[in-house]
C-alpha cells in the first residue's frame, strides 16, 4: 500500500507539470494581441485613419525590433463606424472573441467612453488615443482606463496664448455639439473671462453643419476681435472659406482641432494663411530632448504610407507605445499578460516620446501632455507659443488672410 501510495502521488505530478510546462512553451511564442477600435469610415474616419495609421506604425515598429520578449504583436483592428452603438459592439468582439490583452485608439469621447466602461467590466487596460471629456475619469474610478492626451493640455496653453499674446477686448467661442468640444468651450470662456475679456458670443453647432452664415452675421456684428473655433476638420474649411467670402473683420481665427493640419493647409490654400491652430506634436515640432526620434519616426512613417504625419497620426503611436511599453515590462518580470498585472504596468509608466513625457496620474490622465500653438506662415505650420517652443513669432493682427475678397 505505501509503496503503490508514493508511486502515485509523482504520476500526476508529473502530468500537472508536464502541462503546465506546455503551456508556458506555448505562451513564450504566441503572439501578444491587442486590440483596436478606431472610426475608420464614417463622420470621423479623416482622423480615425490617422489614429489607426500610428498604432499601426507603433506594432509594426516593435515586431521589426523581435517582438515583446521573442513573441510577436498582433494587431486585431475594428471600425466602430463613427457611431457609439458600433464601437460597443466591436469593443464586446474583442474582449469576447479575439481575446485581447488590452485596447488602444478611439476617437471623440461620444466613442471612447462606451468603450471604457467595457474595459473596467473585463478587467483589460484601455489606453485611449485622444479623449478629453473630464467624466471619464473624474467620475465613477476605472483602474483599467488610461488616455494619453488631457483637456488641461489645450485649455492651459490655448488661453494664456490670448490673454498674453494677443490681449484682445472681445471674443467669440463657436464650439462643435460634442462633449470634449462643449467642455472645452466652457472652461475657455471661464478663464479668460477671469483675464477680463468679454466674451460676446457663445455658441455651439451640430458637427457636419453645411453652412454657418447665421452665426457669422452674428459675428459681424458682435465686434470680436478673436474667434475661438472649437470644430474639426471640415467644419474649419467651411468655415474659413465663408469667414473670407462674408468679409468677416477678424484680428485672429484660431482653431485648436483641425488646423494644424498639411490637408487643411492644402485644402484652405490663401485663405489659410495667419490663421492659428494647435497641436501635441508635428514634423519639427515635438518634446525636447526626442529630436532624433522624431525625425526617425517621420522619415519612417513617410517610408511607410507615403504621406505626412499628423499630430493624430502621434497619439495613436503614444497610445500604442504605451500598451507596448508594459507589456513589455509584465513578461520582463516573467508575469502572464493578465489585465491586473499590465495595469499595473500602465500606472507605474514614465517614457520619454516625441509628442511628451508619458506618466499617468491616478485617474489614468497623462500628468505631462501640453500642446503648442501654431500658426501657418507661408504655407508652413510654425510653433509660435509658449515662447519656449516657438520656432517663429506671431504675426497678429491678421494681415487680411481670412477677410481678402
Amino acid at each position: 500500500m505505501a509503496l503503490r501510495g508514493r508511486s502515485v502521488i509523482p504520476v500526476f505530478g508529473l502530468v500537472f507539470l508536464f502541462v503546465l510546462a506546455a503551456s508556458v512553451r506555448g505562451d513564450e511564442g504566441a503572439p501578444v494581441r491587442i486590440g483596436e477600435i478606431n472610426p475608420l469610415t464614417g463622420k470621423l474616419a479623416t482622423h480615425g485613419g490617422e489614429i489607426h495609421e500610428g498604432i499601426l506604425y507603433a506594432v509594426e515598429e516593435c515586431n521589426e525590433g523581435g517582438g515583446l520578449r521573442g513573441r510577436p504583436v498582433e494587431l486585431v483592428s475594428r471600425d466602430d463606424q463613427s457611431r457609439p452603438e458600433v464601437a460597443i459592439h466591436q469593443a464586446e468582439d474583442l474582449l469576447y472573441r479575439e481575446k485581447v490583452v488590452a485596447l488602444v485608439g478611439g476617437y471623440v469621447d461620444s466613442l471612447v467612453g462606451p468603450v471604457s466602461v467595457l474595459a473596467r467590466k473585463h478587467e483589460v487596460p484601455y489606453v485611449a488615443s485622444a479623449s478629453l471629456q473630464r467624466a471619464l475619469t473624474r467620475q465613477a474610478p476605472n483602474p483599467f482606463f488610461f488616455r494619453v492626451a488631457h483637456l488641461d493640455g489645450i485649455v492651459v496653453p490655448l488661453c494664456r496664448f490670448v490673454s498674453r499674446a494677443l490681449s484682445p477686448r472681445r471674443v467669440a467661442v463657436l464650439f462643435a455639439a460634442t462633449p470634449g468640444a462643449a467642455e472645452m468651450a466652457g472652461e475657455v470662456r471661464e478663464a479668460l473671462e477671469k483675464d477680463g475679456v468679454e466674451i460676446v458670443l457663445f455658441e455651439k453647432f451640430r458637427p457636419g453643419s453645411p453652412d454657418f452664415t447665421p452665426f457669422l452675421m452674428k459675428l459681424k456684428e458682435s465686434g470680436a476681435e478673436v474667434l475661438i473655433s472649437g470644430g474639426f476638420f471640415p467644419d474649419h474649411l467651411i468655415l474659413v472659406r465663408q469667414l473670407r467670402d462674408l468679409r468677416i473683420p477678424l484680428k485672429a481665427y484660431i482653431g485648436p482641432w483641425g488646423v494644424a493640419y498639411p490637408g487643411f493647409v492644402k485644402e484652405t490654400g490663401p485663405a489659410a494663411e495667419h490663421l492659428f491652430g494647435m497641436c501635441a506634436w508635428g514634423p519639427g515640432i515635438h518634446m525636447p530632448g526626442t529630436d532624433e526620434a522624431s525625425r526617425r519616426f517621420v522619415r519612417r512613417f513617410r517610408e511607410r504610407f507615403g504621406k505626412e504625419p499628423t499630430t493624430t497620426t502621434m497619439h495613436g503611436y503614444t497610445s500604442a507605445r504605451a500598451v507596448l511599453e508594459a507589456a513589455k515590462g509584465v513578461l520582463e518580470e516573467g508575469r502572464d499578460l493578465a489585465g491586473e498585472a499590465l495595469r499595473d504596468k500602465l500606472a507605474a509608466l514614465d517614457i520619454l516620446l516625441p509628442m511628451e513625457r508619458l506618466a499617468f496620474d491616478s485617474r489614468g490622465d497623462p500628468l505631462h501632455y501640453e500642446q503648442v500653438v501654431v500658426q501657418i506662415q507661408d504655407g508652413e505650420i510654425q510653433a509660435v507659443f509658449p515662447p519656449e517652443r516657438a520656432a517663429g513669432e506671431v504675426v497678429y493682427p491678421m494681415e487680411g488672410a481670412a477677410t481678402a475678397p
